[in-house]
């Protein structure tokens, strides 16, 4: 059964770890699904899967046993709060962090075959640069980069950004601040990137938001669930509840538009044309 509609396709990135990158992805999706979003999660760290973790969900597949032929995407797909589905990936396996073209291939066809209907898929990808981040995030129509106040945090957000637009042509990207002092301090953590990528690079940035530090943050980690659904009336959960309007209202993709779209395309458009060309 084909998708009628067009998928909303968010990557979300920062370059290095520890700037929350995963916990945002996962409150962004639920707070999505609490404005009727239907959305799918790719956990796309494939050698250390934490998405799971995060949720205390326990995964009885993952992709490694999509792409070892073992499982369908259909079958591993874990429900998180408020409806979200999430693809699990593997964790401590090597060659998962090590995907071959040919791998990346039967990953691409496994989409494919998805037959559920979706309005957003949201992609959480690894920390750094490597193969499989610049992939995903070529897929996707918009492209979080989220940053904190730490000059490792601007360094290695400039690094990813100058790496997809140079080399693989992406334009325009959402910069969303995290673990902002306040509104003031969100937007000058944006402005130290934009000073930086205007002086070098031709790319667009677009301020998405902030999100706050909030000790019911940390909490709802140690809990194991999402801030928007553990303690929905915190001050990140807010913060999160007004990204996804923001997230919500952006344009819908007309039909795939990048070099590696086409993995998606099952998702965006009744067809699979792209994919049995490449096949």
């Amino acid at each position: 059964m084909a998708n009628p509609k067009p998928v909303r396709v968010l990557a979300v990135t920062g370059g290095k770890g520890g700037v929350g990158k995963t916990n945002v992805a996962v409150n962004l999706a639920v707070a999505l699904a609490q404005k009727d979003n239907k959305v799918l999660v790719l956990d796309a760290d494939f050698g250390l899967a934490n998405i799971d973790i995060m949720l205390g969900l326990q995964p009885k597949a993952n992709l490694h046993h999509v792409i070892t032929g073992e499982r369908t995407l259909e079958e591993i797909m874990l429900e998180g709060p408020e409806g979200i589905k999430i693809l699990p990936a593997a964790s401590g396996i090597k060659e998962m962090a090590e995907l071959s073209s040919e791998t990346h291939a039967g990953l691409i066809q496994a989409f494919s075959e998805l037959n559920q209907d979706f309005d957003t898929l949201i992609v959480d990808t690894a920390a750094g640069i490597s193969d499989s981040v610049t992939s995903f995030t070529r897929a996707a129509q918009e492209v979080v980069v989220v940053v904190c106040d730490e000059p490792a945090s601007i360094t290695d957000a400039y690094a990813i950004i100058k790496l997809l637009s140079r080399e693989h042509g992406i334009f325009r990207f959402r910069i969303l601040a995290n673990m902002a002092d306040g509104a003031q301090h969100g937007r000058e953590i944006y402005n130290k990137i934009v000073k930086v990528t205007d002086r070098f690079l031709d790319v667009a940035l677009d301020y998405m938001g902030y999100v706050p530090q909030d000790e019911f943050l940390l909490k709802s980690v140690k809990k194991q669930r999402a801030v928007v659904d553990a303690f929905p009336r915190s001050k990140s959960a807010q913060a999160f509840a007004t990204l996804a309007e923001k997230a919500s209202k952006w344009p819908l993709p007309a039909a795939a538009s990048g070099h590696l779209e086409f993995f998606v395309e099952r998702l965006i458009q009744p067809q699979t044309t792209t994919i049995e060309a490449v096949s």
